[in-house]
């Protein structure tokens, strides 16, 4: 049944034709867009988020965006940027962990998630959906440049994050559940159902100990130069600005 509301590019809007970097939270996304002002961008309109385009005048091109906290909100930047002609996105955030494997600082490329948010049932699959290989390969070569290592796991995502309880969080861990988060499997289910690339790059903020009270990394050096080295690199990986 056709939708009554559909995204669309209006008159006067970017056409978009480079990958979009997504940054999920607002100190890297507000960085980003600093970053791409003083590289030559070009600013848009994105409802209450950032949309700047880098040409390529001084470095590859790239589209960056952000913040867009929570997965309707999430959503609602990618429906729409997708309208605008992307097709390919990574996403960079932050995860709480779940598992022994994960530490505060520590970095997760997702390889799927469980949904407990509210807006990916609105859209129907066929299959569970995954990330794009050729931007998980991505990912893979810039961590190796920048000599970090990573862990592979599927994430739980949530609109709820102060009603996760000791029961909820040990059954996610024995589905060998590696981290939580509240865009993750919205974005993804979203990008599958319209057909475009999406994959995502995790640093770890917060953990349970090891009886499951919560510790929070997000003021932790560890954790805050960890997502400067991911959210920074990365944007001069994909712009090649730092050898332009």
């Amino acid at each position: 049944m056709p939708c009554l509301i559909n995204p669309r590019r209006e008159r006067g809007e970017p056409l978009l034709n480079s990958p979009v970097l997504f940054y999920i939270n607002p100190a890297e996304a507000n960085w980003a867009c600093r970053r791409t002002q003083e590289t030559g961008g070009r600013r848009h309109f994105l409802f209450n988020s950032n949309l700047w385009e880098l040409s390529g005048n001084k470095g590859r091109p790239l589209t960056v965006c952000g913040p867009a906290l929570g997965a309707p909100a999430a959503v609602l930047i990618l429906e729409k940027l997708i309208a605008l002609g992307g097709r390919e996105f990574i996403i960079c955030g932050t995860c709480g962990s779940l598992s022994k494997r994960l530490e505060i600082g520590d970095v997760l490329l997702p390889t799927g998630a469980e949904s407990e948010e509210g807006t990916s049932r609105h859209y129907p699959l066929s299959a569970p959906p995954v990330p794009a290989p050729r931007l998980l390969n991505i990912l893979h070569t810039f961590l190796k440049a920048e000599d970090v290592a990573w862990q592979n796991g599927r994430l739980w995502t949530t609109d709820a994050p102060y009603r996760e309880t000791s029961d909820k969080v040990g059954s996610y861990q024995e589905l060998d559940i590696y981290g939580v988060d509240m865009e993750f499997s919205a974005l993804l289910t979203v990008a599958a159902f319209r057909e475009v690339e999406l994959a995502a790059i995790m640093v770890v903020s917060d953990q349970l100990d090891e009886n499951n009270c919560w510790q929070s990394g997000f003021r932790s050096p560890v954790f805050k130069q960890k997502m400067r080295t991911v959210s920074q690199g990365l944007f001069n990986y994909l712009t090649d600005v730092t050898k332009s």
